[in-house]
């Protein structure tokens, strides 16, 4: 097996397995998000400020690893 075909097999495996993550981690913060503001409404604007930060930053890691798929499958041909 070439590197070529270890990137064609590997590269969107590693971008689904990303998107995953982020797509649970999200659910997780959102849902914790959630639960913390209906024990505490009075303290719902901190709440959301802090899972905003926490949203951009799971974020962040789908679009680095887009990124490193992009440059990588350039090696690809």
């Amino acid at each position: 097996m070439t590197y070529q075909t270890a990137l064609a097999i590997f590269l969107p495996v590693a971008l689904c397995v990303a998107a995953f993550g982020s797509a649970l981690g999200l659910g997780r913060a959102v849902s914790s998000a959630m639960e913390a503001t209906a024990r505490q409404p009075e303290a719902s604007g901190k709440i959301l400020v802090n899972m905003m930060a926490g949203c951009a930053l799971i974020e962040a890691l789908t679009i680095y690893v887009l990124v490193v798929v992009f440059v990588l499958s350039g090696k690809i041909a």
